[in-house]
């Protein structure tokens, strides 16, 4: 039978750890340093879920719980803000914003406490922020930052009345590329209006744009391996194959049903 942990003995560990006496490595690490590691697991346990393994994700999400009572502990020493801080933090915002189970508000759908969540939102951050983009982290992942900023000039009336505006809008920023390919110099800048755009057809279709591109890599990486064994299999590698040769075998990884 496991033992019963409660996050008070990590934190304790967390503090030995960094204590004068501690771990020399903890003692050094900062916000700052510590700010990829926080990416990196929080990936890490994305990766696990879409594998469906939750053996990986129970060890995923224990490495970033290290992560959150890490920068705790930072801050507890600075005299900053504590463990206990971040939880009643969060709990008294779970509580604010969800007045239909812990106040009187009544829901019919998922939807109106969406929409409920949002208002409540505004609400607490209008004596803070008078722009409806303020307060999108500007560290998101591209992908996931314009999402964010597309869908917040939305909710003020600043999008596209269907997703076929968005569609011919990549079409013209399309043929700016081309232009910008051929003289200006602008490949970068347009490069990126057109994915801005692409991102924003995704928001109409309701789908991820960072979900979608994973799911494209994902294949893509699936049939360059399943390339790149047929060829060992011919005795050769794909850097000695000619280009038309080496169509045919990716050709050949999606006849045969890899995606």
């Amino acid at each position: 039978m496991s033992k019963n942990y409660g996050c008070e003995r990590l934190v304790e560990l967390m503090r030995r750890l960094h204590a004068p006496d501690g771990c020399p490595w903890d003692r050094e690490q900062t916000h700052e340093s510590l700010k990829r590691y926080l990416i990196e697991e929080a990936y890490e346990f994305i990766e696990a879920v879409d594998n469906h393994d939750p053996e990986h994700q129970k060890e995923e999400l224990g490495d970033l719980l290290l992560q959150i009572v890490f920068h705790a502990v930072i801050a507890e020493e600075a005299g900053e803000y504590n463990m206990n801080d971040i939880v009643e933090g969060i709990v008294t915002k779970l509580e604010r914003r969800h007045p239909h189970v812990f106040g009187k508000c009544d829901v019919s759908s998922a939807n109106e406490v969406a929409i409920n969540w949002d208002e409540i939102k505004r609400e607490e951050k209008k004596e803070r922020q008078a722009s409806a983009i303020a307060g999108i982290p500007t560290s998101l992942p591209a992908l996931l930052y314009a999402n964010k900023l597309q869908s917040r000039a939305a909710k003020v009336g600043f999008d596209w009345d269907d997703v076929g505006g968005a569609i011919e809008k990549i079409t013209e920023e399309l043929d700016e590329l081309k232009e910008a390919r051929t003289g200006s110099g602008r490949v970068e800048e347009e490069l990126g209006d057109l994915l801005f755009t692409v991102v924003n057809v995704a928001r109409h279709f309701d789908i991820d744009p960072e979900l979608a591109l994973k799911g494209t890599s994902n294949k893509f990486e699936r049939r360059f391996r399943y390339m790149e064994q047929h060829a060992a299999d011919m005795n050769t590698t794909l850097s000695a194959m000619s280009l038309p040769e080496k169509d045919a075998l990716w050709d050949q990884a999606k006849e045969t049903g890899i995606n």
